[in-house]
């Protein structure tokens, strides 16, 4: 990325419904299982980023093929050996979860991205999957390239370190195909999509409040509905957040519990929240976020409500910014091993903007004044970092420069348009 871009936007209060970007977690998961599925499936409201783009060009270089909403597939049994490395871009879920997939197939399967993803942490599949009984190699260092398949898979009993979504679903997707069933287990505060999916169709089954057990099977061919993105409306909910007398409603969003922690951390900062669950995608629940803006304070987040949040941390040090009193965010060490290390870059983000900022070994600590100043922002082409600043611009009285700006289309491709559409909603 070599884009750069300046923003000077509306700072008043607005009022605005808006739809957001299909879910990204769930759009991965919605497409693999029906290119798991042997038959026809349909993926509706499906996110437009460049990472679910990856997955779908991974899944069409095995044999299934996605036209619009349809996705048509051999079944994972008969999936298409891939003629040369499977190129998963900047998508660490497109990788981890496909590693699971691919695992049990006959045939050698060679997982790569760009410079971004290649440096991000891979060796955490390697026991896991292994312990099934697959044939997996990572790099030296523990990164991608990865290497996976070959041969039959058994059953196994795993417990994974950390409280890791993609971990346990590249687990899951593996043992689906085992001889037996498997068993996953973790810390809370973990994604739970994958398990919920499993369970109602009737492939696995809760043995407690963070155990699952997976039943060998073969997943049907279904009709995906894919809710808005959380991880998306946290940019509009923190955008409400900062200014008083701001509202904004995000209508049929991803609501499962694993997802909305950054919802209670702008709570305790002090917004208004208003949830409500209207409905659910094989049991997972999707409903309606109303966030209100008022006087912004400061918090404590860690443990759980860390993991539940993990992903909207670079935006809970913006809004801490620009809150009153001094903020700790701890146990988030994870962060370090994203597109950036996230720690550093949403330190230095505030710093650049005139704000107080510190990094601990797991985490950081702001010191909330009350505003921020105009700067250039270093997204370490990361689009979180990305999209945090341009929250933060929406605030600032004067220009903020976002270098590679044009980052953000990971997840999101029209999100400054649409920013700017919403801070000028009245």
């Amino acid at each position: 990325m070599t884009s750069a871009r300046s923003f000077s936007l509306p700072t008043g209060p607005f009022r605005a419904t808006v739809s957001v970007p299909g879910d990204k977690s769930l759009s991965h998961r919605a497409y693999i299982f029906a290119g798991m599925a042997a038959g026809q499936s349909a993926v509706a409201g499906a996110g437009t980023g460049a990472d679910v783009a990856s997955t779908r060009r991974v899944l069409a270089e095995l044999g299934v093929e996605i036209d619009g909403e349809h996705v048509r597939s051999p079944g994972v049994d008969d999936w298409t050996e891939p003629a040369g490395d499977l190129d998963c871009g900047n998508s660490g879920t497109t990788l981890r979860l496909m590693a699971g997939a691919l695992s049990g197939r006959p045939y050698r399967s060679t997982l790569t991205g760009d410079r971004s993803l290649r440096r991000r942490p891979m060796r955490r599949l390697v026991a896991p999957l292994g312990a099934l009984g697959a044939d997996i190699t990572t790099t030296d260092e523990g990164t991608a390239p990865v290497i996976v398949g070959g041969g039959e898979l058994g059953s196994a009993d795993v417990e994974i370190p950390i409280a890791s979504a993609q971990v346990r679903s590249s687990f899951a997707l593996a043992a689906l195909q085992g001889r037996a069933s498997s068993r996953v287990d973790s810390p809370a505060g973990f994604r739970d999509h994958t398990e919920r999916w499993l369970s109602t169709l009737g492939l696995g089954v809760w043995e407690s409040k963070t155990a699952f057990r997976i039943h060998p099977g073969s997943i049907p061919p279904h009709r995906y509905e894919v809710p808005g993105d959380p991880s998306s409306a946290a940019y509009l909910w923190a955008l409400a957040a900062t200014r008083r007398g701001a509202w904004v409603t995000t209508p049929n969003v991803s609501l499962n519990p694993g997802r909305i922690g950054f919802l209670q951390v702008l709570e305790q900062l002090g917004a208004v929240i208003d949830a409500e669950v209207t409905s659910s995608m094989l049991g997972d629940p999707v409903g309606t976020v109303t966030v209100t803006g008022r006087g912004l304070f400061s918090t404590e987040v860690r443990g759980t409500l860390t993991a539940a949040s993990l992903d909207e941390l670079p935006l809970v040090g913006v809004v801490a910014a620009l809150g009153e009193g001094i903020t700790t965010v701890a146990d988030a060490a994870e962060l370090r091993t994203k597109e950036s290390d996230r720690i550093a870059s949403t330190v230095a983000m505030i710093r650049a903007l005139g704000g107080g900022a510190e990094e601990t070994e797991d985490g950081f600590v702001v010191v909330g004044t009350g505003f921020l100043e105009p700067g250039v922002v270093e997204t370490n082409d990361d689009h979180r970092i990305a999209m945090a600043a341009a929250v933060a611009a929406s605030r600032i009285s004067g220009v903020v420069q976002i270098e590679d700006a044009e980052v953000a289309a990971v997840s999101w491709p029209t999100f400054y348009e649409d920013l700017e559409a919403v801070c000028s909603s009245r």
